[in-house]
């Protein structure tokens, strides 16, 4: 397992075992955590998943693709740190994570 920390917008963190090959954003909605809606269930056409990295773990996700950045340019709060946790896969390399979530998801 993978352990990822979720923080809330006020700070509440959430440690979980994440497993490997499920992206960010399911297996946040696995373990029932606050703060990642999914409305459309990770087909990338919502925003209502988007996270905050810090810039040491930005360098080693994949890079976002043209659907991810075009969803991402009509969301709220949008910051060059900025992510759709459904477009991440997680892998072993992830181990010790901590993704930021928004105050609000806006679909």
């Amino acid at each position: 397992m993978v352990k990822i920390t979720y923080v809330e917008h006020d700070g509440t963190e959430h440690t979980i075992d994440a497993i490997p090959g499920r992206s960010i954003m399911e297996n946040a909605v696995k373990n029932a955590l606050p703060g990642i809606l999914a409305e459309c269930g990770g087909s990338c056409i919502c925003g209502t998943c988007r996270i905050y990295l810090d810039a040491e773990w930005l360098q080693k996700m994949n890079a976002p693709a043209a659907n991810e950045l075009a969803i991402l340019e009509f969301v709220e709060e949008n910051k060059a740190d900025a992510r759709l946790s459904c477009q991440i896969k997680v892998t072993e390399a992830m181990d010790g994570l901590t993704v930021r979530m928004p105050e609000k998801q806006y679909a």
